[in-house]
């Protein structure tokens, strides 16, 4: 993996992981379903039309659409959705730990329901990384973390890997940022009315922080990120590309405590090493030896729908 390859990876985690944080701005000061809504819609008109000026048209085949539908319920609608509804009450840090689970549990699925053979690397990958997420998020509760948010986000990065796992090897096609964009459209369709019900009459407290929030939100992991990502897995493949996420915990826990001035302790250290730790394990090891000693692909026939769920948070 060259020098260019390590920067954007390390970029994209950096990203990634900062989006909990904006998130955690947007939701103490509005509706979470109703701010994802506005979110959507305003990424899927950017994403669209950008789309379109490129050339590109939604010229998908039934797999694609079907992944596309897919995605859009279960990552926008429900990954999202119930994501952030518990960051109403969790901390941003404690959800980005939860969301670092989504590669392991992707593993975890793979091996116990489709048949994946998983090596014993990978094998002790898994164990090291959840209970990693384990010793955090067990000191945290002792501490008064909210268990009914940290539920819902636990609920939210199980749809995301159950997603991740039903969409695999769909196929992307040319149309990435089409595909993109009807994916957020769909989002915002499914939690249009959910939102309507839970949520009318609720105020949004504007304010320049919560503007800020929200077009970094849009901008960067929604946009920038995918961006980063794309050209990624293009230069290095999915595999490898896959393995940055192994910075997400810390990337989460740093960012939040600079930005938000939340705490942390020990066990927050520790435990944000082991889980990065086990999905580093867990990543390398889906890895074929023959790639790791190789350069850079130069492309990567892997889905274009399913690489996107890496880039959200």
């Amino acid at each position: 993996m060259d020098g260019k390859a390590l920067l954007m990876g390390i970029s994209f985690a950096f990203i990634w992981a900062s989006a909990f944080t904006t998130t955690r701005i947007i939701v103490v000061d509005a509706p979470p379903l109703t701010a994802l809504v506005i979110r959507f819609t305003l990424s899927a008109i950017l994403a669209i039309g950008l789309a379109r000026l490129l050339g590109q048209r939604m010229d998908f085949s039934a797999r694609e659409w079907r992944a596309l539908i897919i995605f859009g319920l279960c990552q926008n609608a429900l990954y999202l959705g119930l994501n952030w509804m518990g960051m109403q009450t969790v901390e941003a840090s404690a959800a980005a730990i939860i969301a670092s689970m989504m590669p392991l549990l992707v593993a975890m699925f793979g091996g116990l329901f489709m048949g994946e053979r998983l090596r014993p690397v990978a094998i002790a990958g898994l164990i090291t990384g959840l209970a990693g997420v384990a010793l955090i998020m067990g000191v945290r509760l002792t501490q008064g973390l909210d268990l009914f948010g940290t539920v819902l986000c636990l609920i939210a990065v199980v749809a995301l890997a159950v997603a991740t796992l039903s969409v695999r090897g769909a196929g992307g096609g040319r149309n990435v940022l089409m595909a993109v964009g009807v994916q957020m459209a769909i989002g915002a369709a499914a939690l249009l009315l959910p939102a309507l019900l839970l949520e009318r009459g609720l105020p949004i407290r504007w304010s320049g922080e919560l503007v800020l929030a929200f077009l970094y939100t849009i901008v960067a992991p929604g946009i920038g990120a995918t961006f980063i990502w794309f050209q990624l897995v293009q230069r290095v493949g999915a595999v490898r590309a896959a393995t940055f996420h192994f910075l997400s915990p810390p990337f989460g826990v740093a960012v939040a405590a600079v930005l938000l001035g939340e705490r942390f302790g020990a066990s927050d250290v520790i435990g944000s090493i082991i889980v990065a730790a086990g999905i580093l394990m867990v990543q390398l090891a889906r890895v074929p030896p023959a790639t790791l000693q190789a350069g850079p692909p130069r492309s990567a026939p892997s889905s274009a729908i399913a690489r996107r769920a890496a880039s959200r948070p």
